[in-house]
């Protein structure tokens, strides 16, 4: 099979307006259609299979036929890339975002980045988190320029919705309600054992995780936290990360010296 008649036949089969490529036989015909018809239907549904595994609450909260219709129109744009299906779907929020029969749902294209997050650290490396006891035995003189190694499995999401309420609701970890307070809402999500877990920020923690993430030094994390938020509180932030495991390792800004 030729390089082009390849690329027509990958293109084929993810969007229905195009033909049965050229130079396709069978046993029964020079021109299969019926044959590529059902072998095309088969790939979109095992993608769509995939995308529903990977974001079963965005399909409750906008239910089958429109999730099935949402998720057709996104694997006819935008086709794998890889025989690996595992990321497949990470661009699926932003197709959401510009995909105008869900302008409606606000807050959908964020429960999705939330879902892909929750995927992403599903399948990331194990390490084991850092112990409290590690940061209790640093001189405080030296505090400022520590910096964290972050948990491979950690994402830091800000969104203007209540979207870790809303996943929350629909997976069962809350009573599903209206929401009265209807505010934004930061997350964490890590999973430094053997659960993914979400965990609402307080004020200024997306902030602060995002730059400790990245490997800014302590001090300089919490004046840009502080801006960001003026509710920011170091002591309770940097507790929870703590406890939520999002690091594996300390370090220190100057070169060569990143002992105790």
């Amino acid at each position: 099979m030729s390089t082009i008649t390849q690329s027509n036949f990958a293109a084929a089969l993810t969007d229905i307006s195009l033909p049965v490529p050229e130079g396709l036989t069978a046993w029964d015909g020079p021109r299969p259609e019926r044959r590529f018809g059902v072998y095309r239907n088969n790939v979109t549904i095992g993608l769509m299979g995939a995308l529903a595994s990977r974001f079963p609450v965005a399909e409750k909260i906008v239910g089958n036929a429109f999730f099935a219709a949402m998720l057709r129109e996104f694997i006819r744009l935008h086709p794998p890339r890889s025989p690996l299906l595992l990321a497949y779907g990470d661009d699926l929020a932003e197709f959401v975002e510009r995909f105008a029969p869900a302008r409606d749902i606000a807050y959908l294209a964020d429960v999705i980045r939330l879902e892909a997050a929750r995927g992403r650290a599903y399948h990331a490396a194990e390490a084991a988190p850092l112990q409290a006891e590690r940061l209790a035995a640093i001189d405080p003189d030296r505090l400022a320029e520590l910096t964290f190694v972050a948990h491979p499995s950690l994402s830091v999401l800000t969104s203007p919705h209540p979207i870790v309420t809303i996943w929350a609701m629909n997976v069962g970890e809350m009573e599903l309600r209206p929401i009265e307070n209807w505010t934004s809402e930061d997350v964490l999500v890590v999973r430094p054992r053997a659960r993914v877990e979400a965990h609402r920020l307080p004020a200024g923690g997306a902030t602060f995780l995002s730059e400790l993430a990245k490997g800014t030094a302590l001090a300089a994390a919490v004046e840009r936290a502080t801006k960001a938020s003026l509710d920011f509180d170091l002591s309770s932030n940097l507790a929870g990360a703590l406890q939520a495991g999002a690091f594996i390792d300390v370090r220190w800004n100057s070169a060569g010296d990143n002992h105790d």
